[in-house]
């Protein structure tokens, strides 16, 4: 045995062994891509590296030896940053997608590819728990939500994006017709916390924090939980029945609900403070937003948010025949609608700007003008203008476009002398909410007016005080955003309540160049979308518009997916490594040495766009199973791994083994999906039955001389066992 020292920890060795097998056999990880202890020693990633005293370079750990008495470090600053230059330059060569672009725009960062691809295999279930990892209120949102995940979907560039809110909707409402999923809660934490709002923001934070095993008291001021779900989403796009069997959910899920109480008359921050462990501030926007226009306090103009919100009360005000909404965003679809609803003759939308500018989802904007709605595009309001008190007309200044603004949207400009007047009975102003101000009296707000909250921990004015959703910094926003923003402060609060440092960094992913793709070979396939009521029916109720996905149009819009995002994600050693140091691969960018090629058998799918050129795939089919069906070709930056002659897979001398797939570290080598139902039963794989959790159930067998190199079980019954896949491979190998 040889005496080391390896970062500060006196060790013993076997005489010959490498610095590598030292370290990882007293549990200290030195990183490494490029070796697996089943091949001859290569040293090609550059990342094992570390530093010995008295000697003057860096050593390759992988290879080099142990000596008596040696002092090593792997984690000295020379160390780290040679790593980083190692690792930047790999990355600047990887062109692969981590995650799909659906998931990096979803605000709540929702795995949009996962439950998407579940849903098309027909996993509901399994979609639905991947859903509620990050949404408690599915059903709710997938049928509000102005989904930013679609307007990043590739698919749009094939031809239409997938209908990923609607599919989110199908899963939850599937789920909500058998015995809805609750997550098994966490042992009881014994901490508290109060959370002031039952909208969205405040329904999320409770959810997650009752499951992570904290006692969770949600207090509202209306009738019933929800908030602008409720109260600011007409009946027929969120059917309150829907709501309700969700909120339903989160209380049996262990959350304390308390209605009717309001901030400032039944309680105050520091009194709840007093009495629990953490205090979460979600109150959202309650005051809708004014225009400043003259005559705004003229008896008939109603802001956007309270006349919504009187409307699903039951209390509708009288609007009359004729009445016209500013804005063009979604609540000023909703109050349009809502007003064709109510008997409104003549509804029309005063928008500055024209159809194309307009921030309401497409879908909105084409449904109210079936309904009827009128646009008076290019046109702002000068006055309104009114009689004994009582709103008259409008007086509308013609606008036309200019140069784009902050938003990247063309300026509106008046074009001077040119106005018109509309006569109206009532006006809508659907421009925009605030905070009630004076709610919140007790923490620091910023100069827009909102509760200052810090964006990483959403700490406030007040220790032990956190803030989120429309009432903090920017203000109002999506629902969606509002939830992604509960989802995170409820793993701040979490470790506040166990003191503990919360690690805010994000970490790096691989994002591939939209400019290299090629959709060129991809089969146009038209998006699906759900039935709806016929215009001349809906525009008389309040009946849920949109009837829904069948499963057979469910799974059919699913499988449109590209699939972007990596399949090995979780995986992934390359990312691993790379998350692990703070990399920059921009400085090395360049053309990319490897162009992006697809090639796949009955077993393994091949994509040498992320390859980095570890060569473990070579030299396992080489040296372990004397196959050579792929090798190096080429020479400098033009190098890559792919079979003799380029070609396929299934034209060489692979035997499916999946040797290669198991030591690839970046998912260039990936296993095929339902290998049961595809790869046939030949001389290297047998079927055999096991015993899984008392049913009997086939799995594929693949032996080389005699020797078992992996069981291959099927989807179906990794789901019987209640297992994951890999979990399932392992227990039975």
């Amino acid at each position: 045995m040889i005496n080391l020292t390896i970062n500060g920890k006196a060790i013993q060795a076997p005489e010959g062994s490498t610095i590598l097998e030292a370290a990882r056999a007293n549990g200290i990880d030195i990183p490494t891509l490029c070796y697996d202890k089943a091949v001859e020693i290569y040293g090609a990633c550059g990342l094992c590296v570390v530093e010995a005293e008295g000697i003057p370079k860096l050593l390759r750990s992988c290879s080099a030896k142990c000596t008596e008495g040696m002092v090593v470090n792997t984690e000295s600053e020379r160390v780290i940053r040679s790593r980083k230059i190692a690792m930047e330059l790999l990355m600047s060569a990887h062109d692969g997608d981590c995650v799909a672009p659906c998931q990096l725009n979803c605000p709540a960062r929702t795995d949009c590819q996962g439950y998407v691809g579940l849903i098309a295999n027909g996993e509901y279930d399994a979609a639905l728990k991947l859903i509620k990892n990050k949404i408690p209120l599915p059903a709710s949102i997938g049928r509000v939500c102005p989904h930013p995940c679609e307007k990043a979907c590739r698919r749009k560039n094939v031809e239409e994006p997938i209908n990923i809110a609607q599919l989110k909707a199908f899963a939850a409402d599937m789920d909500l017709k058998a015995d809805s999923y609750i997550p098994e809660r966490q042992e009881p934490t014994g901490k508290t916390v109060a959370i002031i709002g039952g909208g969205p923001a405040g329904l999320t934070a409770a959810y997650y924090l009752t499951i992570m095993g904290h006692e969770v008291t949600v207090y509202d001021m209306m009738e019933k939980m929800g908030g602008m779900l409720r109260y600011g989403i007409p009946q027929y796009r969120l059917p309150k029945e829907v709501l309700d069997k969700e909120i339903a959910i989160i209380e049996k899920a262990g959350v304390k609900l308390v209605n009717n109480v309001k901030l400032g008359k039944d309680f105050t921050i520091e009194s709840l403070k007093a009495e629990n462990d953490a205090v979460i501030v979600a109150v959202g926007a309650w005051k809708s937003s004014s225009m400043r226009t003259p005559g705004e306090d003229l008896d008939g103009v109603y802001g956007g948010i309270d006349f919504l919100r009187a409307v699903i009360k039951g209390n509708a005000p009288a609007i009359g025949e004729r009445v016209a909404i500013c804005g063009g965003g979604n609540t000023a679809m909703d109050a349009c609608r809502t007003a064709v609803r109510l008997g409104a003759k003549e509804v029309y939308v005063i928008y500055r700007r024209t159809r194309n500018e307009m921030p309401a989802d497409a879908l909105e904007i084409d449904e109210a003008e079936e309904e009827g709605v009128i646009y008076k595009f290019l046109t702002n309001p000068l006055s309104f203008n009114g009689e004994n008190g009582k709103l008259k007309s409008v007086t509308l200044q013609i606008m036309e476009l200019g140069e784009p603004d902050a938003s990247g949207r063309r300026k509106p400009v008046p074009v001077e002398g040119k106005t018109e007047e509309i006569a109206l009975d009532s006006v809508i102003l659907a421009i925009g909410q605030k905070l009630v101000q004076g709610d919140v009296s007790e923490l620091k707000l910023n100069e827009r007016g909102n509760i200052e909250a810090d964006p990483d921990f959403f700490t406030t004015s007040i220790d032990g005080v956190f803030a989120i959703g429309d009432a903090t910094n920017r203000g109002a926003s999506i629902a969606i955003e509002a939830i992604g923003e509960a989802d995170r402060c409820a793993k701040a609060v979490d470790a506040y309540l166990n003191d503990q440092q919360l690690d805010t960094r994000v970490p790096y992913i691989s994002k591939r160049d939209e400019a290299t793709i090629d959709y060129s070979d991809r089969e146009k396939k038209s998006r699906l979308t759900p039935k709806v009521l016929a215009p001349e029916v809906r525009n008389k109720n309040f009946d849920e518009v949109s009837l829904g996905f069948t499963e057979e149009e469910a799974q059919a819009e699913a499988s449109r997916c590209l699939e972007c995002g990596c399949r090995e994600y979780y995986k992934c050693k390359l990312l691993n490594v790379a998350q692990r140091y703070d990399i920059d691969p921009s400085r090395f960018k360049g053309e990319m040495p490897q162009k992006y090629s697809h090639d796949e058998n009955a077993f393994i799918e091949r994509n040498t766009s992320k390859c980095i050129l570890c060569g473990l795939c070579v030299r396992s089919c080489r040296e372990v199973m004397d196959i050579h069906a792929i090798g190096l070709m080429g020479r400098g930056f033009k190098t890559d791994v792919s079979p003799a002659f380029s070609l396929p897979l299934d034209q060489t001398k692979c035997n499916n083994c999946g040797l290669c797939v198991q030591l690839c570290p970046t998912g260039s080598l990936t296993e095929k999906s339902n290998l049961k139902k595809q790869v046939p039963l030949n001389e290297e794989y047998t079927e055999e039955f096991v015993d899984i959790n008392g049913t009997r159930a086939s799995v594929l067998v693949s032996r080389y001389n005699g020797k078992v190199l992996r069981v291959i079980p099927n989807d179906e019954i990794s789901r019987n066992a209640g297992l994951t896949r890999e979990e399932l491979q392992a227990k039975l190998q």
